[in-house]
């Protein structure tokens, strides 16, 4: 009745899409989380009882579980069953997200806008729909979900000199390293930070995240390439740290409004690829 895909896994955080089709008479049973997790409901409604206490979820509400503690779920109410894009943490990263002691507790949070809305840029990331990567919505996720149940919002502070640099130094090193597979958590050691203290940091200073700011670079070198050189598509693609064509399509696409071929032909004289853009 619940079918997981894991769509990201890194040493601190997985990403699962799950899909459950029970509807009212499936008998509910009790099960376990296994880790700390925030799991965002995008289709469908369930119940949702843990110590004592219980909740109705629907779209765009939020199921928050705490590692050990024990659940049931039920679908009383419609046929259909539900979806959720869930984000399971270790330990560690909840640590340093915040709100270890007594926030981070089993239970439901109704739709609050600014939380539906991440979590809809999350399924989008998920998707491959956004050039900001899954990992790093996550960790966005769940800090702003510590902030409304602690009912304390961080302040921005105005980022001091040495942490201006580290985030120059950090989006120096993902131009270098561009053409690499590499990752936010690998970028957040080079910094000496917590992914997650990383990405707010460079996004703060740099008002992009780091995989935006990663991809961007990577479509810088793929304009370039493909206006000065005679390689394949394909081989650029490949070339400037894009892992499969179609992806680097896409991307290319949403960024540029034409697609690498069109870009192409454009650089090359085909004046009509552009005005055709230009005029819609």
């Amino acid at each position: 009745m619940l079918a997981a895909t894991q769509v990201f896994r890194s040493r601190t955080l997985s990403v699962f899409d799950f899909r459950c089709s029970a509807g009212p008479a499936d008998e509910p049973f009790v099960e376990r989380h296994s880790g700390f997790t925030v799991s965002y409901v995008r289709r469908g409604t369930f119940g949702y009882r843990t110590e004592g206490r219980s909740y109705e979820l629907v779209a765009g509400s939020l199921l928050v579980g705490r590692a050990g503690d024990e659940f049931v779920c039920s679908h009383d109410h419609v046929e259909g069953g539900d979806e959720c894009l869930s984000f399971h943490f270790t330990e560690e990263a909840v640590e340093t997200i915040g709100g270890r002691s007594g926030i981070w507790r089993s239970g439901g949070v109704p739709p609050l806008p600014e939380l539906m809305v991440l979590g809809e840029l999350a399924q989008a990331a998920s998707e491959g729909r956004s050039d900001v990567a899954v990992d790093e919505v996550g960790l966005l996720f769940a800090g702003r979900m510590v902030e409304r149940v602690s009912g304390r919002t961080r302040e921005p502070e105005a980022a001091r000199a040495r942490d201006r640099r580290r985030a120059v130094e950090a989006a120096l090193f993902l131009d270098e390293c561009a053409h690499e597979p590499i990752d936010l958590e690998t970028t957040a050691r080079e910094a000496g930070l917590s992914t997650f203290h990383f990405l707010r940091l460079f996004s703060g200073v740099l008002g992009v995240t780091p995989h935006q700011y990663l991809v961007r670079s990577r479509l810088k070198r793929a304009a370039r390439l493909l206006a000065e050189a005679d390689r394949s598509i394909t081989d650029i693609a490949l070339d400037v740290g894009f892992g499969d064509l179609s992806n680097f399509v896409r991307t290319f696409h949403r960024a540029a409004g034409v697609s690498p071929r069109g870009f192409r032909q454009a650089a090359r004289g085909d004046r009509k690829i552009l005005q055709d853009r230009i005029a819609r």
